[in-house]
């Protein structure tokens, strides 16, 4: 199931160094562990993310995220499932409520390797690990209910993707966020 993960990440084409050097690593973690779609690896494990924008490209839908106290995207873990697509949609719709989510981007719209620093989850101590993100871009009506998913987030909504720097507390996720606004002209 991971040759189609694979194939996809193959003819990516990667927009920057970044991309690029995140591409290598995460084939490689593809050569090294066969369970990479899994939380079960606990070292590195493949994520699904979303940008969900408006059809006036002017704001992106974020979640207010509990655990890191932040807006941020939306997306969650493969938890084996190897069609990062299908993750990145399920979780769109379980944490807003979002209904009618239109694909943008053919395929994988950018990738990161991204850092997550050791905390407690469900009661249980999760050490620092390796997030192998795919990023999906999407664009839904502005107007579609949305509904926050408690357990996760405590609130959703529409932000400027000029305001998206000032919206996120999570210093580190920044860069990504400008990279996707700037991948966004493409589209």
């Amino acid at each position: 199931m991971t040759a189609d993960l694979r194939r996809d990440l193959e003819n990516y084409r990667p927009c920057c160094e970044q991309e690029q050097r995140d591409r290598e690593l995460m084939l490689l973690c593809m050569d090294r562990f066969d369970d990479v779609l899994t939380r079960n690896n606990p070292v590195c494990h493949f994520t699904a993310s979303n940008w969900i924008v408006n059809r006036e490209r002017t704001k992106v839908l974020m979640a207010w995220h509990n655990l890191y106290q932040s807006w941020a995207w939306t997306g969650g873990h493969a938890d084996g499932e190897a069609r990062l697509q299908l993750v990145a949609r399920r979780e769109a719709e379980e944490e807003t409520g979002i209904t009618g989510l239109e694909l943008l981007c053919p395929g994988i719209y950018t990738i990161q390797v991204i850092g997550v620093q050791s905390h407690i989850k469900g009661g249980k101590f999760v050490s620092w690990h390796l997030h192998l993100d795919c990023c999906y871009l999407w664009q839904a009506e502005e107007a579609a209910p949305l509904r926050a998913k408690t357990d996760e987030n405590r609130d959703v909504g529409w932000i400027a993707l000029d305001r998206v720097a000032e919206m996120s507390s999570e210093p580190e996720m920044l860069p990504i966020y400008e990279k996707l606004n700037r991948r966004l002209q493409e589209y």
